[in-house]
């Protein structure tokens, strides 16, 4: 174990209760005790509803709630925290875009995703298809589940409203190459959206360097709680949209006959927004600003090139997507060649290695490289040496058992 590692986990109480080389966060972080802490602290003192009430504890609240918006906007380095819209999560930001953004494209409109994407990248778009009569185009990926770019040329038409795509794959760790798609919509004056769920966890992000205009991510997957994410959107695009949701917090004068809606980010956060659970995204951030992230992304990339290495030494067993460290985040995917992956989990889950196998919720990327499972090894702040060790020692006993 590294001591960078050591130290980062010690400070995640998960790891105290026993065995566990936990080795699935592209599904869901860990949470280290800070942010339970804050969420604990929240709900015992500054419990309210934010915004309209004048008394203490709801002014506390409302700090807490809105000092959380401007630290997430700081982080990822949004030009204001009025830019910042808080969600359940990122499939919830890309159903809001979906449903308002998609509210100004005509029949015939375009939108690109791609054979890369999470369900939830391509789902609320096929929905906005049936709805509004929007032409859908499918950006593919190539025999080793990387994006083939070389296709925008002739899926980008003038009619292009959107390029949606991931910017890290839940499935094979390719990164996108954000350049080329953010040139290749704005050449045609169209916008880009981010899929950003598994970069999130992973240090800070840009949105302003990576040139887009919707940018998503989940709070469960950088170390906060569940059941909060965020869509950060430019201002000049937020203005235009409509509200997805109604009821409170979202409307400027209500009457019987008709509704103002205020402006964002309040416009698209109907009702009781997710107060402690900013809390404790608040709180997840200040951890993640204390990380240096050059040493875990040195980290990160020794141990993904220690499991691949394992992998390539196992007869049977093939990678999905980069084979090497270009262009890969710590998520490795795999299938052996007689082995169901849930056999392969469940056999790991023996030797208290967590990790996922299946579909992943990218049923198109899997049978675009014809495979029905895979099993999926993902890597946070907190993997050790340790736990590629005892995965590849699980691994060759599922195979011994099973094969």
């Amino acid at each position: 174990m590294t001591d960078v590692s050591g130290n980062i986990r010690a400070s995640f109480p998960v790891f105290d209760q026993g065995p566990l080389h936990y080795l699935d966060h592209a599904s869901s972080s860990q949470v280290p005790d800070a942010v339970i802490d804050a969420i604990s602290s929240h709900d015992r003192v500054s419990r309210a509803n934010v915004h309209r009430s004048v008394y203490d504890l709801a002014e506390r609240a409302t700090a807490a709630y809105e000092g959380a918006r401007a630290n997430l906007a700081n982080w990822i380095n949004a030009p204001s925290d009025r830019e910042v819209i808080f969600t359940s999560g990122c499939t919830a930001a890309i159903n809001l875009v979906a449903q308002s953004f998609g509210s100004l494209m005509q029949p015939g409109d375009e939108v690109i995703i791609s054979e890369l994407d999470h369900h939830a990248n391509i789902v609320p778009w096929q929905m906005l298809r049936d709805r509004a009569g929007i032409v859908l185009k499918v950006l593919p990926v190539d025999s080793q589940g990387i994006l083939d770019l070389s296709r925008l040329e002739q899926l980008v038409t003038p009619r292009c409203r959107l390029i949606a795509v991931t910017h890290i794959s839940n499935v094979t760790g390719a990164i996108t190459d954000i350049d080329r798609v953010v040139a290749a919509a704005k050449s045609v004056g169209a916008a880009v959206l981010l899929d950003g769920a598994q970069v999130m966890g992973h240090g800070p992000v840009d949105v302003q360097r990576l040139g887009v205009d919707f940018y998503t991510g989940s709070g469960h997957k950088m170390y906060g709680p569940t059941g909060i994410g965020f869509l950060w959107g430019r201002g000049e695009w937020l203005e235009q949209m409509p509200p997805f949701l109604g009821g409170g917090e979202m409307i400027r004068r209500v009457t019987m006959e008709t509704t103002t809606y205020a402006s964002p980010p309040g416009r698209f956060e109907a009702g009781t927004p997710p107060i402690t659970q900013a809390a404790g995204l608040n709180a997840a951030i200040n951890w993640m600003r204390h990380q240096d992230w050059n040493v875990i992304d040195q980290m990160e990339r020794s141990l993904t090139e220690r499991l691949l290495n394992g992998l390539s030494d196992i007869p049977g067993i093939t990678v999905a997507g980069p084979q090497g460290l270009q262009s890969r985040a710590p998520v490795i995917s795999f299938s052996h060649k007689t082995i169901h992956a849930h056999d392969i989990c469940e056999i790991l889950n023996l030797h208290h290695v967590a990790v996922r196998g299946g579909h992943h919720c990218a049923q198109p990327l899997l049978d675009a490289l014809d495979l029905a499972a895979l099993t999926r090894v993902s890597l946070g702040a907190y993997a050790t040496t340790e736990d590629i060790d005892a995965f590849l020692a699980g691994l060759a006993d599922a195979i011994r058992r099973l094969g």
